[in-house]
């Protein structure tokens, strides 16, 4: 059992705050563990829930969309959620849930050390770089912290739901291709 699986069994069986609770599966994510980008999204809807995997329902759908633009194969991104457990009435995970998973996060990163950390909405952003600024004004950038590259784009849902919203994805989405190409990762 790799490093990766092990944290996954973690995950799986953590109860660190309430949403083990409300959970049929802990989704942890999925991809390679020498995954060269890796998604982040919020927390896992009643789908994902109920599989146990990443953004398998409507948001998982429109994503793939968005990766073709990118010209990214799913099979060779690691995609996981800032938080890794359904929430009640699919409300947005709270600060402290969020602080409660932000560990199995960082050690997700540090464990496949991706090129590319794509950050996909305000929850992931706010996990991962605690950033003031709006997601509106960040989208579609470049972001070094540490070691680590983040890019900035809305979360499937929002891009589903407002049409300003999709034609912004399209265009990071398509930026977020050519950053790829630059720097050799796929």
């Amino acid at each position: 059992m790799n490093e990766l699986e092990k944290l996954n069994l973690k995950i799986k069986r953590c109860k660190k705050c309430n949403l083990w609770k409300f959970r049929k599966n802990a989704v942890p994510g999925e991809g390679p563990i020498d995954a060269k980008i890796f998604f982040v999204g919020q927390n896992p809807g009643r789908n994902e829930d109920l599989k146990g995997k990443p953004f398998v329902g409507l948001s998982g759908k429109f994503l793939d969309k968005m990766l073709n633009i990118a010209n990214i194969e799913r099979k060779k991104v690691f995609i996981t959620g800032a938080v890794k457990c359904h929430t009640p009435k699919n409300r947005k995970p709270t600060k402290e849930e969020i602080e409660k998973c932000k560990h199995y996060l960082l050690k997700q990163i540090e464990i496949i050390n991706p090129k590319i950390v794509v950050i996909l909405g305000e929850v992931a952003l706010d996990a991962l770089l605690s950033s003031k600024e709006k997601i509106s004004k960040l989208h579609g950038k470049l972001i070094k912290k540490d070691k680590n590259y983040y890019f900035i784009t809305f979360h499937p849902a929002a891009g589903m739901r407002f049409p300003k919203i999709r034609e912004m994805m399209i265009k990071d989405f398509k930026k977020l291709g050519k950053l790829l190409k630059l720097k050799s990762v796929k």
